[in-house]
């Protein structure tokens, strides 16, 4: 995950006026936040290049929206529960029932209209980055791939490749080909581990999403990252968004604008910069 320390959006006096007069932050006044004054965000615990340990990604998203809305940021970083349902009743429409308070807002969560359609309670909205699949291989080892899955893949029938446990592309890889390539499908608990294994040459390529994989390996020698859009992929990419309480109008839309100021002035792109990663426009 590159994490820079989270880039702060610094600004001269004079510029501090005309921010104190612009139309985002004197609406934040008016909000109906958990806590007069502070913009609370969740993310996701451990989850590098995102969130872990305060750095990463939507972390300095979070402080960035707050600083815009003339806030002070309260990062909740949480735990995944079993699904996103489960994190979304958790941490923005009702609370933990041990005790976590929710937080008014929280970060990536797909922008998706069936997802959003089984989850009435909350609003979601504001996509900030595209995500995708994505393939990092040895080169000289795993050629590029090309057309189907069935046919690229076939390579692993022989060589080792790398995968994070319950997720999609462990699922895809284990029944891709009517299961010939499991053998040679290693699990590790996270894509950070198996980009290691990768380094090593254990593995001859990971499959996962591209900016952990990105974060993960960086410039690596001898490594490409490659983006997968296959016919035999039911999911190949998915925008990120933000989700507020279902009633909270007023909430998203001064997010809303916080978040094109971030991206007209740059900012947004820096952030994913600072942490190794390619900012991709919804």
């Amino acid at each position: 995950m590159k994490r820079n320390d989270r880039r702060r959006f610094l600004l001269g006096a004079g510029a501090l006026a005309l921010l104190a007069a612009s139309p985002v932050r004197a609406a934040a006044a008016e909000l109906e936040l958990q806590q007069p004054g502070t913009l609370r965000v969740a993310v996701y615990a451990n989850f590098a290049p995102w969130s872990a340990a305060g750095k990463g990604i939507d972390v300095a998203l979070a402080r960035a929206l707050a600083e815009r809305l003339g806030l002070q940021p309260q990062i909740a970083e949480f735990p995944a529960d079993e699904n996103m349902n489960d994190d979304l009743r958790n941490m923005v429409w009702r609370g933990h029932y041990l005790g976590t308070k929710p937080a008014d807002v929280m970060l990536h969560e797909p922008v998706d209209v069936h997802f959003a359609a089984s989850n009435r309670q909350v609003k979601i909205f504001a996509p900030y980055h595209l995500e995708t699949l994505a393939l990092a291989r040895i080169a000289e080892r795993v050629p590029a791939p090309t057309g189907s899955a069935t046919e690229s893949f076939a390579v692993f029938e022989t060589e080792r490749i790398g995968v994070e446990l319950d997720t999609h592309a462990s699922d895809f890889l284990l029944n891709l080909r009517e299961g010939a390539l499991r053998p040679n499908v290693v699990h590790y608990r996270n894509l950070a581990e198996a980009a290691s294994a990768l380094k090593g040459g254990e593995v001859a390529a990971v499959m996962g999403t591209r900016s952990e994989l990105e974060a993960a390996l960086g410039a690596h020698a001898g490594v490409a990252i490659d983006t997968l859009a296959m016919p035999e992929l039911r999911l190949t990419g998915w925008p990120l968004g933000m989700a507020v309480k279902a009633d909270s109008s007023q909430l998203a839309e001064a997010l809303s604008g916080a978040l094109a100021d971030l991206q007209r002035s740059g900012e947004l792109s820096r952030i994913f910069e600072a942490n190794g990663v390619r900012h991709r426009v919804p």
